[in-house]
Parts: structure tokens; sequence; C-alpha cells
């Protein structure tokens, strides 16, 4: 079994044009490496920190020419080629220290008046009257009715209908064909994450996860969460729940009695759980107490504790032989397996607000793009590894769920309680 969203990915990047750096740099670290934005390729100056420097970010380490080995177990893998080159925050192709391929960011504002219907200037308005930048994907359809946050959206594979949910302690279904609601169920509290599996959909709510089961009508309570439940992922047959008391509970379902059984308790984050993700044999989980734990998915024993954030850990994913991480501290790291096993930091992509989730999938071309959902109401959407920007969407309010759906669609719900649904310019396929 396996996660939306959270799927380990077997294509790979093409191999970038091989440069290195000097010798004789400057001994002086490089202003905008530390920022994550330096586009020059050789730099004159240092892209690593100076002997005995602390400054609090991980050392940005090479690491260009990694494989995937999913005939074995263990976490992220390094490849076993030491000569590798660093491309993330780089534009693949850039030679020299030109900036041409680089993509400009504008400043770019909703008109409060067009929102509102009543805009005098139409096109020749100096702000945005639209959803979005890029002409790499289009708004279908906005679904209205939930009246507070949407915190999950699900769509079973092989059913025409939408499952959303959100903190006004509804779960609404959506016919795929006409857009409209079909069903409101009153779940009694308010909606923390929702996830779809086979037959079965979750529903994280406070002190209890609802199973439905859609082919059956089968309708299960699994007790056990201290607090409201934010994150659900499924792992070696298993369903894991991160809970507001700092604690992953697991079940496993058994068939005899058709019922999902406790199956374990993972302590050791002092804050609620708020985000998890399964890949490589391994359950990685975010936090409020600013780290991340490593699970081995055999044992269930915590493997390590990252701690590179400096504020809430709000959404993991599983990318290639990466793990990705964003959290309230304006950045995205980038985690790569060392000699020894262990993640380290290798690249920090700094944003400009707070980031609240991470959702990836490849375009028409099989090239992987991340959506970067932030809390000034925008999500961003990039070009990986380089992290060009290549799009933007605008909402209402933060986004607080992103959802990847077939053949090109993916879902965007917002602090106001819309769920919007978009469609790639040609088909893609999720990460």
């Amino acid at each position: 079994m396996d996660m939306n969203g959270g799927r380990r990915v077997y294509h790979r990047l093409g191999q970038s044009a091989s440069s290195g750096y000097s010798d004789n740099k400057q001994q002086k670290v490089c202003y905008h490496w530390r920022q994550g934005k330096c586009s020059r390729f050789p730099c004159s100056f240092l892209h690593s920190e100076l002997p005995g420097a602390n400054n609090g970010e991980s050392s940005k380490r090479a690491h260009q020419g990694f494989e995937a080995d999913s005939s074995q177990g263990g976490g992220l893998r390094r490849s076993r080629n030491s000569n590798f080159n660093n491309t993330w925050g780089r534009v693949q192709g850039q030679g020299g220290g030109s900036s041409s391929n680089m993509v400009v960011k504008k400043m770019e504002k909703l008109c409060n008046h067009w929102l509102q219907g009543n805009c005098k200037f139409g096109d020749n308005c100096k702000y945005l009257h639209q959803w979005s930048t890029g002409d790499c994907f289009s708004l279908l359809t906005p679904l209205e009715g939930h009246q507070q946050v949407v915190t999950g959206i699900a769509l079973p594979m092989g059913l025409d209908k939408l499952y959303t949910g959100s903190q006004d302690e509804s779960v609404r279904v959506w016919d795929c064909q006409s857009g409209q609601v079909v069903g409101v169920v009153n779940v009694g509290g308010a909606v923390g994450c929702m996830l779809s599996e086979g037959p079965w959909l979750f529903v994280g709510l406070t002190n209890l996860v609802k199973a439905w089961n859609i082919q059956t009508s089968t309708d299960l309570s699994l007790n056990g969460p201290v607090g409201q439940v934010y994150s659900l992922v499924i792992g070696n047959d298993m369903l894991f729940a991160g809970t507001q008391d700092g604690t992953i509970l697991a079940w496993k379902f058994n068939v005899a009695t058709n019922c999902f059984e406790p199956a374990a308790s993972l302590k050791g984050h002092t804050l609620a759980v708020v985000t998890l993700v399964v890949g490589a044999n391994r359950l990685y989980s975010g936090s409020m107490d600013h780290s991340i734990r490593v699970w081995n998915l055999e044992t269930l024993q915590c493997l390590q504790t990252l701690r590179g954030h400096t504020d809430v850990v709000m959404s993991v994913l599983c990318w290639d032989q990466f793990l990705l991480s964003s959290s309230l501290d304006k950045t995205i790291k980038v985690w790569v397996a060392t000699e020894n096993g262990t993640l380290e930091a290798t690249y920090t992509h700094i944003e400009e607000h707070g980031v609240l989730t991470l959702c990836g999938m490849h375009d028409s071309e099989a090239k992987p793009v991340l959506f970067c959902s932030c809390n000034d109401n925008t999500i961003r959407v990039y070009d990986l590894p380089s992290f060009s920007e290549r799009a933007k969407i605008f909402s209402k309010k933060e986004v607080r769920a992103i959802h990847i759906g077939p053949s090109g669609l993916f879902f965007t719900g917002d602090g106001s309680g819309q769920v919007r649904v978009w469609k790639w310019s040609a088909e893609s396929v999720a990460i």
C-alpha cells in the first residue's frame, strides 16, 4: 500500500552538464549561497561554511548522481559515485554566470475589486484578474459549500466521487462529472486530515479515526488517539496516525474480523505530529516540536531525529532519493543519506513566508514539479531540482490541502472553505 502524494518516484533526472568548482576561490562564503539563491556556476566564492563557522545552517553538499535502490531495504540511499555536483537551486544547463534562463519573480497581487466583481478598469487594471500565473494549467471549476478551512481531499481510485473534509465538521461528496455535491456527512468534529486507500476512506478527527469502506458501506471507529489527528499514511500494511499529543498510532487490518486492530504506539515527539510520509521502508514524521523523526517500518524503532528546522515542520515529502521538508521557519530543506545511512540537509530553499504544505507531480514531459503552499495565500509551483518558479496560484485564504488526481487533474482547498479543480495543460503523473 502507498499514500497519494507520498509515492516514491522511479523516474530519473537526466545528468546535468558536469562542471567543477575552481580551487582558487576567495576565502569568503557566498552570501547568495547561504540563502539558497546563488545562480553563478562556478561561483568565485565558497559554497561551504568556513572551518569553525556555526550559523545554524547545514553545509550545502553536492549530490548529483544519486541512485535509488528499491530492491534493498533501508532509507534514502547515496550513490557510490563520489564525483557529483550540486544541482539543487540551479537551472539545468546554465553555464558561467549567465542568468538568462532564470525565472524573474514579479510583484503580483490580486485585484480586490475584481474579487468583489466590480473592478472598473477591466483588462487595463494593474492588478491581477486571474487566479494563477503561468500557462501550464487552468482552473476548471470552484466547488463551494464548506464554511471553514478545507483540511483533506481524497479521490478514491476507480470512483467518480471526490471527498473533501473541513473544520466545519463535515465531509462533502462531489460528483466528478457534474461538479455537484451529492452528499454531506456530519462527522461531529473538525476534520484534521483525510486519506483514501483501496476501498477505504480514513478521516482524522479529535480522539478518533473514522474508517469507511466505500464498497461495502462499513463504518468503523478507530479509538486511541489523544487530541486532533493531523496526518494519516499507509505503510507496510499498517495505518499510521499523527496525533496532537505527539504520539504516532498504528493499526493493522484483520481480514478475519474485518476490523483494524491496534499494532503499535510510536513515541518520541514532544508536541503534535502534523505530517507523515512513507518512503524506502521508512516512516518520516514532522512535528510542532520542530523536528523530523525517521522510523524503521519493520521494527518501528526511531533511527534518527532531524533538527534542521527552527519552527513547526508542516510537511514532509519523499521525492526520488530525497526527503523534502517544509516549515513555518520559511524554508524547504532537502535531505539526503550520508555514507553511514543517516540523513543530512544538503540544500535549503528560502521562502518569504511560512510553508504550509508540499505536493509533487510530473508534468507532461515527465519533469518533476513541486507545489509549495505558503501562508501568504499563494502556492508556488517550482521545477525541480532548480527551484525555478514556473507558476503561482492565488487563493482567498491559505491553502491547507493539495491533492493530485489522474490525467493531469489536481485539487486545492483553502481557508475560506473553497475547493478548486485544476487541469494541467497536458497529462501529468503524480509523484
